[in-house]
């Protein structure tokens, strides 16, 4: 999606995402200190071009793809999503700590990581768990709470309050799109705010993502894309993602062949 043109549009669509992915019309209103007449107005334009659909009293943001299930996010783009694991694994020495949480390419970097020694793992993905646990003196510490069903993650209080009692060196994330005007997006508004929580206990914080999330929107953003120290992807970014990355001094690289 292009950014749109009307700045108060842009406005509101950006409330829906930080909200995750609804609010009352009154209260888009007072967040961005106009009418409810002109919310309603560019509510109405937003509802024609098929990004939001009204609710009672309210708008609900319209995703442009929804998000499927792990195990076939894990089979897509595979080559790609190996090429970027191998990367950021060579950039983790043995004996780092780091967060990992429960993307795709996130469980391909727990593959690329099995041979690494003395790892200290914080975790919410039971994939991330089982692949790094009782391997070469590693210590997996895994978010607790009900376990989702579709990709195996932990959320919700419990395991926030459990992540919150680590500091590490590296906070590995995932992305479901990356765009120039919105950084870093995802489709569930509790991976994002383990995401924000993983990325303020971090030295460096690592996006793993591949090209097929350049220019992809998503209901909510992660958080401030200067915050990201490095984007790892399979191939460089669109120019206007790549000028993004300058301004918010995020480091891109880009993953060579599979060795």
């Amino acid at each position: 999606m292009e950014p749109r043109s009307n700045h108060r549009q842009n406005e509101i669509l950006d409330q829906l995402r930080r909200s995750g992915g609804s609010m009352r019309v009154h209260a888009i209103a007072q967040a961005l200190q106009v009418t409810e007449e002109t919310v309603r107005r560019n509510v109405k334009a937003l509802v024609n071009d098929g990004l939001a659909e009204k609710t009672h009293g309210g708008v609900r943001l319209i995703s442009l793809e929804e998000e499927v299930d792990f195990h076939q996010r894990y089979r897509e783009n595979p080559e790609a999503k190996r090429r970027i694991a191998q990367h950021v694994a060579g950039l983790i020495t043995d004996g780092t700590s780091l967060f990992l949480d429960i993307g795709s390419t996130t469980a391909h970097i727990a593959d690329a990581l099995r041979d690494h020694k003395r790892l200290l793992v914080v975790t919410n993905s039971v994939y991330v768990a089982y692949r790094l646990a009782t391997r070469n003196e590693n210590r997996v510490f895994m978010a607790g709470g009900e376990l989702r069903s579709h990709d195996g993650g932990a959320f919700g209080a419990d395991a926030m309050a459990f992540a919150a009692n680590f500091s590490t060196d590296y906070a590995i994330l995932s992305a479901a799109g990356i765009t120039a005007a919105n950084g870093f997006m995802l489709f569930d508004l509790e991976e994002a705010q383990f995401s924000r929580l993983i990325m303020g206990q971090a030295t460096t914080r690592i996006v793993a993502a591949d090209s097929s999330k350049f220019g992809r929107e998503a209901p909510i953003t992660v958080g401030d894309p200067s915050l990201v120290d490095i984007l790892v992807c399979d191939r460089q970014p669109p120019e206007d993602i790549s000028a993004a990355a300058t301004e918010w001094n995020t480091e891109i690289q880009v993953a060579t062949q599979e060795s």
